[in-house]
């Protein structure tokens, strides 16, 4: 059902005005009356109208002024001009205050019917569309309570996206119910409507402008929100502004304030933030790790130095704590070492990376910033442990597969790529393997068997032709062939071969 007001100083058009909505197939109820302007927009800041009638002459404020001050309070608001004036100024004056439409006195049955159907319909299509909107960001259990019926976008003046501030201690206290009751308690008798959305720990609170009405400003009125909070053990970030009907979509906005809050964010103390208003949004900038720290701690990840790593990760978080860090900072160094250690793991033909994003959202749970401290600190030190003990155990097996696999190939022309689409693991870790243990690379390793390959033919068959030879050891020439051997050897084909038939049966 739609809420509707009408504002007449004439007692009879107003009975006869809604007599006639009475009767009418429409999901429409008169919630309230006035005979003047001031009276009417007392009643419109403090309850949900969704639809207004009012005459353009009458005492105290008239219909105009009335529709101005209105639309301020409620943009969502719809409107009917009724007057017995049909002047071109009036009409002028309306279209500019979007009024839906206007009707003459003495007001027909038929013609209100018309205009009322027409304003349903608008009415119903704003509500599915904010529905469908919600389904974006909105938790889907939260989202499934929600039915077509609920018209609290429409009575949704201001948007304010509540978030748990990292670390809190009021970790039990953030549960909806919980912030349903602290919330009406906060905003008294204005609506409100509380949601849980997708991202965990943040909520997003669709409530009246009536409710700015107590302070001086939108700041205000948030701030004040977050001390009331934070006295119920809930210590949050917040963003907020003021909707628009004729710019703002539900989505756009929920998703403009998110960022703000994300880019804006501390390691420590909530902070509450007037989105519309970009002259209360600090503007500190964060360019978080410099690419040379970020190289550091990665190639200390690389090398498994990690007595160093801990050592510069203790200096890093002391930082942290220090500065009031940006929380996108926190997040993203932690990404860092999931997906370096990750890149590792999967080097070795170990999928560890949805176990390691699992363990950094449980960092992100934990009550204090000295538990997180701790925690990272023992976590990175188990995945160095682990890393180590993998390294040391596949890198020793992985090393004898290949070396079997190349002697048995060394006929067949191989490259490193090869053996990364035959072991199935990166071509960097092949050769820090075949380093490791041969202490060559990977060039020189299989360099070196074909070479002993063209010893052992010249030994097995003296009358086989050095071009044969260099062709079946996939070398690009005779002459490379030569060149190469006695790289190796010290020694040409021909003198090795000389040398051969020399010696003492």
């Amino acid at each position: 059902m739609y809420n509707v007001m009408i504002v007449e100083d004439s007692k009879p058009i107003l009975r006869n005005i809604r007599s006639h909505l009475d009767t009418l197939n429409l999901p429409l109820r008169v919630t309230a009356t006035a005979t003047n302007g001031e009276e009417a927009l007392a009643i419109i800041r403090q309850e949900p109208i969704h639809l207004l009638l009012t005459d353009i002459r009458m005492p105290k404020m008239d219909g105009l002024t009335l529709i101005e001050q209105a639309k301020l309070t409620n943009p969502y608001l719809k409107v009917v001009l009724i007057s017995g004036y049909s002047d071109f100024e009036y009409t002028r004056k309306a279209l500019n205050l979007q009024v839906f439409d206007y009707l003459l006195k003495p007001v027909e049955r038929e013609a209100l019917e018309e205009v009322m159907g027409r304003i349903v319909e608008q009415l119903d299509r704003l509500i599915s569309r904010s529905l469908q909107e919600l389904q974006e960001f909105v938790d889907p259990e939260c989202y499934a309570e929600l039915t077509f019926g609920e018209e609290f976008p429409l009575y949704s003046h201001m948007m304010i996206i509540l978030r748990k501030q990292p670390f809190s201690q009021g970790k039990d206290r953030w549960s909806l119910e919980t912030l349903k009751q602290s919330l009406a308690e906060f905003f008294h008798a204005q609506p409100c409507r509380v949601l849980l959305t997708q991202t965990p720990h943040q909520y997003i609170i669709m409530a009246n402008r009536g409710a700015l009405d107590w302070y001086s400003s939108m700041h205000e009125c948030l701030e004040s929100l977050r001390r009331h909070l934070l006295e119920a053990g809930m210590d949050g970030m917040i963003g907020g502004q003021l909707m628009s009907a004729d710019s703002d979509q539900l989505s756009e906005l929920y998703y403009r304030i998110t960022s703000v809050l994300t880019t804006q964010q501390r390691l420590k103390h909530g902070l509450v933030l007037d989105t519309g208003n970009p002259v209360s949004i600090a503007r500190s900038e964060t360019n978080g790790l410099d690419s040379s720290l970020e190289s550091t701690f990665v190639h200390m990840i690389q090398g498994c130095r990690k007595e160093a790593f801990a050592l510069k990760l203790t200096e890093l978080m002391n930082r942290w704590t220090e500065e009031n860090a940006h929380w996108t900072e926190v997040e993203r160094f932690v990404g860092l070492v999931v997906d370096t250690f990750a890149h590792l793991y999967e080097e070795r033909g170990s999928g560890m990376r949805l176990a390691l994003e699992l363990r950094a959202k449980q960092l992100y749970e934990l009550k204090t910033y000295a538990e997180f401290g701790h925690e990272l600190l023992e976590w990175t030190a188990q995945c160095f442990d682990m890393l180590q003990s993998q390294g040391r155990k596949s890198g020793e097996l992985l090393f004898e597969q290949i070396d079997e696999y190349v002697k048995t190939n060394r006929y067949v022309s191989l490259s490193i790529s090869d053996l990364s689409m035959k072991f199935h693991v990166s071509p960097s870790y092949i050769s820090r393997v075949i380093k490791q243990v041969t202490q060559r690379t990977f060039v020189q390793y299989y360099t070196e068997l074909r070479i002993q390959e063209a010893c052992r033919l010249m030994a097995s068959q003296p009358d086989m032709k050095f071009k044969e030879l260099s062709e079946l050891l996939s070398f690009s020439d005779q002459h490379y062939f030569s060149k190469v051997f006695k790289e190796y050897t010290g020694v040409s084909p021909t003198d090795y071969k000389d040398r051969l038939t020399t010696q003492p049966e």
